[in-house]
């Protein structure tokens, strides 16, 4: 008897609704909010200490993991880190899969631009979830971010059209860039938030922690699109660095160690509207 594959996909989006919808998936998104706050607010310290002049730490969620697995029960730490970014990894797919669960079934183009949008962040924690189990269990070191993006960027450049896509991607750092500020300075992000159940103390620091880690956001990611042209205009793929690359070169400048405390401050803000988001936003039907 041959399989009806309209019902067995009608099944699975049924499954996946429900999923989007349910208080495990609600859980494990609320883990994986606590676990991005807690790596920004490290990252944060491990910016401050650059501008500090301790240019040996690495300022960024790689540098941050391993900054953590040098505490005491460092390792523990790590690996309940690894759980919420694993959770909050399957919570982005879901979104990616069917959709926010108060927005069902919407296929505008908008919704469709923002699954995307879930479907990589998704990715990204993935990677966060593999990085940290990593260092779970061999606890070792890595390269520096900076000599990891040269190494990838080396690559691209090498590729027929490798110019062009480093260019690209230097540009969507930038549109990325504009669209986190945005969302700060508009207030968008607050949308999703249970704002009822704050009181309006709460919510006034809710809008300026979210504002203020999202500008901070929004200056990083720039450095980090103005530095990939840089790579594919001069095709010097040196010029090619994230996040720890960028703070560091900031930290070079006129001012710099002072302007890096500032993003540092912003970074540690972001980390405690994550912590906000954790306990207030909507998940699914909650």
């Amino acid at each position: 008897m041959g399989v009806d594959v309209d019902e067995v996909k009608e099944k699975a989006g049924d499954a996946l609704e429900g999923a989007a919808e349910s208080a495990w998936l609600e859980k494990l998104a609320r883990g994986g909010l606590v676990a991005r706050g807690l790596l920004y607010v490290v990252v944060a310290l491990l910016a401050t200490q650059v501008a500090t002049g301790h240019n040996e730490v690495r300022p960024d969620k790689q540098g941050a993991l391993q900054a953590v697995v040098r505490q005491p029960f460092g390792r523990l730490l790590v690996l309940l880190l690894a759980v919420g970014f694993a959770g909050y990894a399957a919570w982005r797919f879901v979104e990616a899969a069917v959709g926010p669960a108060d927005r069902p079934g919407d296929d505008s183009a908008k919704m469709k631009f923002k699954r995307v949008g879930y479907f990589l962040r998704g990715g990204l924690y993935t990677f966060f979830f593999a990085s940290a189990v990593k260092l779970f269990i061999w606890s070792n070191s890595v390269a520096t971010s900076e000599q990891a993006e040269a190494d990838w960027t080396r690559r691209i450049l090498d590729w027929p059209g490798g110019t062009w896509l480093v260019e690209a991607a230097g540009l969507c750092a930038l549109g990325a860039g504009v669209y986190i500020g945005w969302r700060g300075v508009s207030g968008k992000f607050r949308k999703r938030l249970k704002a009822l159940e704050m009181g309006s103390a709460v919510r006034l620091w809710v809008r300026a922690v979210g504002t203020v880690g999202m500008i901070s956001r929004m200056l990083v990611t720039f450095m980090i699109g103005v530095f990939l042209l840089a790579a594919a205009l001069r095709h010097d793929p040196n010029q090619a660095v994230g996040i720890d690359g960028a703070l560091k070169r900031l930290a070079e400048r006129p001012y710099g160690p002072t302007l890096l405390v500032a993003v540092a401050v912003g970074l540690a803000a972001y980390g405690l509207y994550s912590f906000a988001e954790a306990r207030y936003r909507r998940v699914g039907g909650h």
